[in-house]
C-alpha cells in the first residue's frame, strides 16, 4: 500500500462533500498538472491518502481510500488528463495544520513542505504514521 495527499479547496469540495459521496466515492477530477496526474497513474485500489483543506484552514482533515484506478478525467475531452476515484475512509480526530507539519522536523522533507502548490503528492509511510498520530488516529 502506498500513501498520498490530496489538496482541495473546502469552498469548492470539502471533507463533508467527500463524506456525502459514500462508498461510491468521487473522481478526483480537474487536476491539470502532469506530475500530479502521473502520481494518480501510480495509485492502486486500496491505497490511502490524506484529505487536505487549502484556503484558510490549511490542514489535513481526513483519510480517503482509492476505490478506482486512474481513468480518463470525466471533466474534459482531452485524453491527456486522468483521475482516480476516492472515498472517505475516516475523519481525523483533530486537524493537522500545515503549521504543525512544518514545525515537526521529521516532516521537513514532505512534498507538502517542499512543493506546496502540488495538488496530489506522495507521502512516505513514516510521514503517514506521524501525521496520523498528530491527528489522533491510533489505528491506521
Amino acid at each position: 500500500m502506498r500513501y498520498w495527499l490530496f489538496k482541495s479547496e473546502p469552498s469548492v469540495w470539502g471533507w463533508h462533500d467527500q463524506v456525502r459521496r459514500g462508498d461510491a466515492g468521487e473522481p478526483w477530477d480537474g487536476v491539470r498538472n502532469y506530475q500530479a496526474r502521473n502520481f494518480m497513474r501510480e495509485m492502486a485500489v486500496g491505497d490511502r491518502g490524506f484529505f487536505y483543506h487549502t484556503e484558510d484552514q490549511k490542514a489535513v482533515v481526513g483519510i480517503v481510500q482509492i476505490c478506482a484506478e486512474a481513468r480518463p478525467d470525466p471533466g474534459t475531452d482531452d485524453p491527456r488528463w486522468e483521475c482516480v476515484t476516492v472515498r472517505a475512509a475516516a475523519p481525523l480526530s483533530k486537524p493537522v495544520t500545515l503549521y504543525a507539519i512544518k514545525a515537526n522536523p521529521a516532516l521537513a522533507d514532505m512534498a507538502l513542505v517542499r512543493q506546496p502548490r502540488l495538488s496530489v503528492q506522495p507521502v512516505t509511510a513514516d510521514a503517514w504514521q506521524i501525521i496520523c498520530i498528530m491527528g489522533g488516529m491510533t489505528n491506521t
